[in-house]
């Protein structure tokens, strides 16, 4: 019976480290600041894609993203990036930004759209938020993402 109960507990904990890690997938890892070209200083709740299980698991599978919320992918060097939406349920903006955290160029993404939509020149970030959220915050190219502790 101890051994049972022993099995029972372990199985539960096994179960919360799995549904912790996936909510942990979709919390937000920290607030980003972007500032626009009148000085205005726009928050934004990210969640910090890092490592390339992260990257490539991006916003996949989401169901929602509420304005003011996205994903930062973080690169170590600078470089051409890509970015698809295969499995990725809602419309997205992206935002190629430079290492100094100037945003280079924004593009709008459909869902599960298996088109390529690359930056034109070398980025070390890339920003994914809901589709047109750029915009409605007044956020445009040449303005610039706080990169300092990124």
């Amino acid at each position: 019976m101890t051994s049972r109960v022993s099995f029972l507990i372990f199985t539960l904990f096994l179960c919360t480290q799995a549904l912790s890690s996936c909510d942990a997938l979709e919390s937000f890892d920290r607030q980003i600041i972007v500032i626009e070209s009148q000085g205005r200083s726009i928050a934004i709740d990210a969640e910090m894609a890092r490592t390339q299980a992260q990257q490539q698991q991006g916003l996949m599978h989401r169901r929602q993203l509420p304005d003011g919320q996205g994903m930062l992918f973080i690169y170590e060097t600078d470089q051409m990036m890509s970015f698809w939406m295969m499995n990725t349920l809602i419309p997205l903006s992206i935002a190629f930004i430079a290492q100094d955290g100037r945003i280079l160029e924004i593009y709008d993404m459909e869902p599960e759209s298996l088109e390529l939509v690359r930056s034109s020149r070398s980025a070390r970030y890339a920003l994914e938020v809901p589709q047109g959220w750029f915009e409605r915050a007044g956020i445009t190219i040449g303005d610039y993402l706080l990169t300092e502790g990124l």
